[in-house]
């Protein structure tokens, strides 16, 4: 992932003009999901925002997008700080290199976690962050994560790492990779970037009118802004789904059709059999009116015609601590 720190006094208009969401109206060290919009309103990258003051936010991003992501911000950042929008002070960007970035995810996240510091993580619900002191260290610990289960995501400066990331992979926890993430993930119904994202999808199609504030589709003053009312006016073309299919898993990139195997109305994004369900379950697009709760359709997989049924995400529910 790539940690970034924007700075100034306008910084909350910038990352307005950046994102579809309502960031002016979030608490001090709360966060929220939220989408990089290009002009046409397709999604760049997604990204948790979090508020630590007026003039202050640290941004999150996939590690995969950097390129993209950090050339979008300096153009952005140029023209913003050259034109009447920063007269009241100029927008810094600092990225974090080298910096850690831990996820400590499961029932029990809390129970290890709180052995390690004196902070009373009771206290620090779904959303929230804090600097807490760990191991001897002050770290900037947020409550949440991309699995569906309570957790917490500590970022970690570059001379400290190797010492922290020892210090959270003690006995009972255990290590897990991207793929372990990906079924977390995928169960809770969550996107990811490069299958279920793209450049070439609103978040109207994905699913995630919840990311745009109330405010912000009235005052449509957010790059990309046209596309995006468009979709939520007259509705979007395709929508992002959840299937349960039959037989074997449907994996990205698999053709969804009709009942009658006679037209193709989407395709699938992410398939995997679930290991919590002991079901095959998939995300994919289809064509809108495909899209609604218990809808029959076909996917081919490995040039067999599989049944599968249109399914509400998430599949299962999500575990948040919220006091």
């Amino acid at each position: 992932m790539v940690q970034s720190n924007f700075r100034g006094a306008t910084v909350t208009a910038f990352l307005e003009w950046l994102t579809p969401s309502s960031l002016n109206s979030l608490a001090p060290y709360s966060s929220t999901l939220s989408v990089l919009l290009n002009e046409n309103g397709g999604i760049i990258d997604d990204t948790v925002i979090t508020k630590h003051s007026n003039d202050t936010f640290y941004v999150v991003t996939n590690a995969g997008r950097r390129d993209r992501d950090l050339s979008w911000f300096r153009e952005k950042l140029e023209e913003w700080n050259s034109s009447e929008r920063a007269k009241e002070g100029r927008v810094e960007h600092e990225v974090l290199e080298d910096w850690g970035l831990v996820a400590l995810q499961g029932p029990k996240a809390a129970e290890y976690l709180q052995g390690l510091t004196s902070f009373d993580l009771s206290t620090l619900t779904f959303g929230k962050s804090a600097y807490i002191p760990i191991g001897g260290f002050n770290l900037h610990v947020a409550r949440g994560g991309y699995t569906g289960e309570d957790g917490f995501e500590i970022s970690i400066p570059p001379s400290q790492t190797v010492e922290v990331a020892h210090l959270l992979s003690k006995p009972p926890v255990q290590l897990a990779g991207l793929g372990a993430r990906d079924s977390l993930r995928l169960e809770a119904g969550m996107c990811l970037y490069g299958n279920d994202l793209d450049e070439e999808t609103t978040p109207v199609e994905a699913g995630l009118s919840w990311v745009i504030g109330k405010d912000r589709r009235e005052s449509g003053d957010f790059i990309g802004a046209e596309g995006v009312l468009k979709h939520l006016k007259e509705g979007p073309p395709r929508r992002r789904v959840g299937l349960v299919v039959e037989g074997v898993p449907a994996r990205q990139g698999a053709q969804i059709f009709g009942p009658a195997a006679d037209n193709v109305i989407g395709k699938v994004t992410s398939g995997i059999p679930s290991p919590t369900l002991n079901k095959n379950i998939a995300m994919a697009y289809v064509q809108t009116g495909w899209h609604k709760k218990g809808t029959e359709i076909m996917v081919d997989v490995r040039n067999k015609l599989r049944k599968a049924v249109v399914t509400p995400m998430p599949f299962i529910k999500p575990n948040y601590w919220r006091g």
